[in-house]
């Protein structure tokens, strides 16, 4: 070959290559402009049947527009009949229950996600997205030592996947009760430093045992500790006075701090954890929502979380992102009326019930416990006005987006989740083979897809051993119901069917052993 004929081959390699970069370059940002932005509003409590769409009686027009134009579930579990349990395990593909620890946190709780564990926050930051946590936190702050509240909050939501974070701590009905932004309490006047103890009482604040007459809403159990905002809590809290918040302002300040988020000024997709404190105790609605519902200020924050619903997607039309956003609702457990206060929630039920057609509820072994509102939209991808039977768990967000993204994820840390996006997006109609609860006092139950559950005996009370009125479930005898056929678990046929009892104690032990 002369030297011409060399070059002019150099010149024909290299140009092939750049249009063959240009092209891989342009493909990538086809697939980026492809990826949903992706909204997962997480409620608190909200009961299987709370939603007008499954049979509430307490008007949620958003709600039931954003099922109308999505998917709805109606086999999907939180992984645990308690808050914080069923958080850790939607945010790290692990079941709660493998670890001592991860109960119901208190208000000083130091951080049960610790730096290096894999996340959904951290998969999704690894796909390209900004990320961001808005609302109820409830998974702990700080090191080993706890919570710094007059210092830097650190590890929290930053270290393990967030980019921003606005939370409350814990709860609404538990001290501290003030906003952190990133890593630090929002408006704490460093010269007024707070101070909580949950074992004994710190300051000069009145209590709700001490002066009920100070209170506006009465408690009935367990709340009767530091008052704040005419409320008194769980825990003892000083200081902090310009950093408090005012419970009736929650809807509105997440809505806000959400707006921020999704309208920022960026090229990447973003994904938003939203967690509203609705229908979580003390339920008190902003002024607008009080007494609009005719149940009382359960049924006015049912109301009040619809608006909220209404408002992320009215935003989302207005910024022209609807199409390309994935909208996941869904609750953290079932649903409770008396867990604390004298709001009147059993007194103003009438008609409306928030279990549905089934048994139980929050603490609960039975499904209320577990079998939580799932929707569903995406008009990009998933077809509008249907309904799933696909049997499927937030634990499986982690695997999920890990598969549908093209991100590899840690498994040994993530040892429960899968990957069931074709169930999510509503190509698979079967889901999960079957799937762990946990109930009160970690005691663990197990459902396969056929509609078979099997509760495990165990000594534990039959009734939650305080002020709801929620049967445990828990009995001295392994129990077996078939879901599909009766839903209300009526009829326990473990003595009939002493096979399914015995494969099912074995499926459930060999994942405890995983």
């Amino acid at each position: 070959m002369n030297k011409i004929n060399y070059i002019g081959l150099l010149l024909l390699l290299i140009a092939f290559s750049c249009a063959n970069k240009k092209t891989t370059t342009h493909e990538e940002e086809q697939l980026t402009a492809k990826k949903p932005n992706v909204l997962l509003i997480y409620t608190d409590d909200l009961g299987y049947g709370d939603v007008a769409k499954y049979g509430g009686q307490i008007p949620t027009p958003n709600i039931d527009k954003l099922a109308a134009e999505g998917l709805l579930f109606t086999n999907a579990y939180a992984t645990a009949a308690t808050c914080t349990p069923s958080r850790y395990a939607m945010l790290t593909g692990e079941y709660a229950w493998r670890a001592k620890g991860r109960g119901v946190a208190p208000g000083d709780a130091s951080a049960l996600i610790r730096p290096g564990r894999e996340t959904l926050p951290s998969v999704m930051q690894r796909a390209g997205y900004r990320t961001g946590v808005i609302g109820k936190w409830h998974l702990g702050l700080g090191g080993d030592e706890g919570p710094d509240w007059n210092g830097e909050l650190n590890p929290g939501p930053l270290e393990i996947g967030f980019d921003y974070s606005f939370i409350i701590p814990a709860t609404g009905d538990r001290v501290p009760t003030v906003f952190v932004e990133d890593h630090h309490v929002v408006g704490l006047d460093p010269s007024d430093p707070i101070e909580v103890s949950y074992r004994k009482k710190v300051g000069d604040r009145p209590t709700g045992k001490d002066h009920p007459e100070l209170l506006k809403m009465m408690w009935s159990h367990g709340h009767n500790h530091t008052i704040v905002n005419g409320v008194s809590r769980i825990g003892y809290m000083a200081g902090g006075e310009s950093a408090l918040w005012r419970d009736e302002d929650f809807a509105q300040t997440f809505v806000d701090k959400a707006s921020r988020f999704i309208t920022q000024d960026s090229e990447k997709p973003f994904f938003l954890y939203f967690a509203t404190h609705d229908i979580h105790v003390p339920r008190i609605a902003h002024e607008k929502f009080q007494g609009v519902s005719g149940f009382g200020p359960r049924g006015d924050v049912i109301v009040q979380l619809d608006w909220t619903v209404g408002e992320l997607i009215k935003l989302l039309k207005e910024k022209g992102l609807e199409e390309n956003t994935m909208i996941i609702f869904s609750s953290d457990n079932g649903p409770v009326l008396d867990d604390g206060y004298e709001d009147k929630a059993r007194e103003l039920l009438s008609d409306h019930k928030p279990w549905g057609v089934l048994r139980g509820g929050k603490y609960s072994a039975f499904e209320a416990g577990t079998r939580v509102p799932f929707i569903v939209k995406w008009p990009a991808q998933v077809q509008s006005g249907k309904t799933s039977r696909a049997m499927v768990s937030q634990v499986d967000l982690v695997g999920s987006f890990a598969g549908f993204l093209g991100q590899e994820y840690n498994a040994q840390h993530a040892v429960d989740t899968q990957d069931a996006w074709a169930a999510l997006i509503g190509e698979d109609s079967e889901g999960r083979e079957g799937l762990v609860q946990e109930a009160l006092f970690s005691n663990l139950t197990y459902i396969r897809r056929d509609g078979y559950k099997f509760i495990p005996a165990n000594n534990g009370p039959d009734m939650v051993p305080w002020g709801p009125v929620i049967e445990t479930g828990f009995a001295e005898k392994d129990q077996l119901y078939n879901v599909k056929e009766d839903p209300g678990e009526t009829e326990d046929i473990s003595a009939a069917s002493p096979g399914i009892v015995d494969e099912m104690k074995s499926a459930l032990q060999q994942i405890k052993d995983k």
